[in-house]
């Protein structure tokens, strides 16, 4: 599933086609939002906003269209002609003049007033966004150590959007990793210096793999091994999917484990169990 450096990639793609272009067609897939497509064109997107996975698409009339990817949406952006082929089912499209948005085979498409948005169940329940450049050190170790959060893995926690929004399988592994931390810590059980080191890898590698499109590696070290023929999905990563190949820092094999009925991937030597 896409996690929040994706979204934000995709929701620059879709800023850059569409906002401030007068749309000249607007089409919905999905029989709820049929008849919201006419009062849509005419009409510009004034921005293109991410909060955790969800995007939120807003219009100048005052409508904000709230997607949600899931594991099969993708957005295409190009020349207004844009027609891709796929087996994927169109949820949404917008087209300009000169350019073209479509989404395809997202599960989750609201379009919402301003009220309906402030009060959205899902929208109105995440926490803080790793992305946002508003989001700093001690936000995230307030809410690690909030009441409903301090003792629980870390494993699971850091997966859980109420509480820090954008933060997938794969920068649950490599923040915990680059933290040196197990997954069965929870936050009571982690010292000061142990929450700040959490906190600062979390904003650091979710913030670079924004930039560098999906590498939270050590760069220069992730473009040497690419450079050497080392495939990328093998480069880009600390220890995700790497089992059974040796840690970049200590030599040791990559473990995969099952944490919260998910896969995840340590090192045993570098990840503390709270010592």
């Amino acid at each position: 599933m896409p996690e929040g450096p994706e979204i934000r990639r995709a929701a620059d793609q879709v800023q850059h086609a569409l906002q401030g272009r007068r749309l000249i067609q607007v089409a919905f897939g999905l029989d709820h939002l049929t008849a919201c497509a006419k009062p849509l064109e005419g009409h510009c997107v004034s921005s293109v906003d991410t909060w955790g996975k969800a995007m939120l698409t807003r219009f100048d009339n005052g409508m904000t269209l709230y997607t949600h990817n899931q594991l099969y949406g993708r957005w295409y952006v190009g020349d207004a002609d844009l027609n891709p082929r796929t087996d994927r089912k169109l949820r949404a499209a917008f087209r300009t003049e000169q350019t073209a948005a479509l989404l395809y085979s997202a599960s989750t498409i609201e379009l919402l007033t301003p009220q309906l948005l402030k009060q959205h169940p899902f929208l109105s329940k995440l926490g803080p966004d790793v992305l946002h450049t508003s989001t700093a050190t001690e936000q995230i170790i307030q809410q690690l150590m909030g009441i409903s959060f301090r003792k629980r893995q870390l494993g699971y926690l850091l997966t859980d959007q109420t509480c820090l929004a954008g933060l997938g399988n794969y920068l649950r592994c490599e923040t915990l990793f680059d933290a040196q931390l197990s997954p069965t810590l929870r936050p009571v059980d982690c010292s000061d210096q142990q929450l700040e080191r959490l906190a600062q890898s979390l904003l650091t590698l979710t913030r670079q793999s924004y930039t560098s499109s999906g590498i939270t590696n050590d760069i220069s070290l992730a473009k040497h091994l690419i450079e050497q023929g080392t495939p990328f999905e093998q480069a880009r990563f600390y220890v995700f999917r790497r089992n059974g190949l040796p840690c970049y820092r200590c030599g040791q094999p990559i473990e995969k484990i099952k944490h919260s009925s998910q896969t995840c991937y340590i090192c045993r030597t570098c990840q503390t169990h709270g010592e």
